[in-house]
């Protein structure tokens, strides 16, 4: 075999390697996500002091991955007077999503909590053990979630032993 078709080969591996990758990585995985009371999997809540209080939320968009537990991004409306009184999440940073779920642009909303155009409060704290899902609200009522690796969760997930006032880590079944 000349030493051009060996090379043909290579690239033409490459090229499907690469964009097999890159389908992995943005489409493979993600699943559309639908509200519980749509008889769906994810209900949305809002903290507020030691109350968790289910949402009622219009316009839902959401996806998440089994792959990733910091994968879920969601869009909706929501009353963004309950925001006022929802606890604030001071640390929020979105999490960019997949570029063809066009409703969720890291950038714009980490820009709209600085300037403070928008608010993050805390959805529901621990939806899994160390994950928050945070919500940034607008004041005409739209609103985005995504889940973020809360303070437990960062050491825990280090593998060290869980902070005091962190509930007690899962036991490892692996």
């Amino acid at each position: 075999m000349s030493g051009r078709v060996l090379g043909m080969i290579l690239i033409a591996c490459g090229l499907i390697a690469g964009a097999a990758m890159y389908w992995l990585q943005v489409y493979a995985f993600y699943t559309p996500v639908r509200l519980a009371s749509d008889g769906g999997t994810v209900t949305m809540r809002i903290t507020s002091g030691d109350q968790i209080t289910a949402l009622d939320v219009a316009g839902f968009d959401a996806i998440d991955a089994d792959s990733s537990p910091i994968r879920f991004r969601a869009c909706f409306t929501m009353d963004a007077s309950l925001a006022d009184a929802a606890t604030p999440y001071p640390d929020a940073v979105p999490l960019n999503a997949p570029g063809w779920f066009g409703c969720f642009d890291a950038h714009a909303i980490g820009a709209a909590l600085e300037t403070g155009e928008a608010r993050a409060v805390l959805g529901e704290p621990n939806v899994l053990y160390g994950i928050d899902r945070v919500i940034a609200v607008f004041p005409d009522g739209r609103a985005v979630a995504w889940h973020q690796i809360n303070e437990c969760g960062e050491v825990v997930f280090d593998g060290k032993p869980a902070p005091p006032g962190c509930p007690p880590a899962p036991e490892d079944n692996s």
